[in-house]
């Protein structure tokens, strides 16, 4: 399998991706564990149960890491869009795949932005945590959530193909 530009900015991308979501686990640390139960919270209460569940400094941890994570969907939305492109490159991808695979980062990234913009108010904000908020914030991660890592996953079985593909054919099988 012959490399390609978009091959290179893949690759550029992914080590990119890689440290900013390093960096944002660093930040987080001990307070790691909040964020996947505040996005998946369907009710004020079990937001509520988790904010409150946090000491000081898990709370300043949270906090730090949506400046990071202001960054972050623009770096995992060029990554996909990097390796759609790569993937277009080396095998015939339809034409309405390519369009999802073009739009469902930009959608992804964008419901980030708006998780992150409402996990911050929702933070210095606790008395506009009501079930709706909730709702609708968990509802935009799970949009976010979906659209990446369901892109990743088509990329990734288009990719694990060509591996396996060219791997065999090293070996002479």
């Amino acid at each position: 399998m012959a490399r390609t530009a978009h091959d290179r900015r893949l690759l550029v991308a992914a080590a990119v991706f890689a440290v900013s979501q390093a960096n944002i686990a660093r930040v987080l640390g001990p307070a790691a564990p909040a964020v996947g139960r505040i996005q998946t919270a369907f009710s004020a209460a079990a937001y509520r149960r988790v904010l409150d569940g946090l000491d000081a400094d898990a709370v300043a941890r949270y906090r730090r890491h949506y400046y990071w994570d202001l960054v972050h969907p623009l770096i995992f939305a060029i990554a996909l869009r990097a390796g759609a492109r790569s993937l277009a490159d080396h095998r015939p991808v339809p034409a309405r795949i390519r369009r999802a695979l073009a739009l469902a980062p930009a959608v992804a990234a964008s419901a980030d932005y708006v998780e992150n913009v409402a996990g911050l108010y929702l933070l210095d904000h606790r008395d506009r945590i009501t079930d709706t908020t909730v709702r609708a914030a968990t509802t935009v991660s799970t949009v976010k959530w979906v659209l990446a890592l369901g892109s990743l996953a088509y990329l990734s079985q288009g990719f694990f193909g060509l591996w396996t593909r060219s791997g065999l054919r090293r070996l002479g099988r």
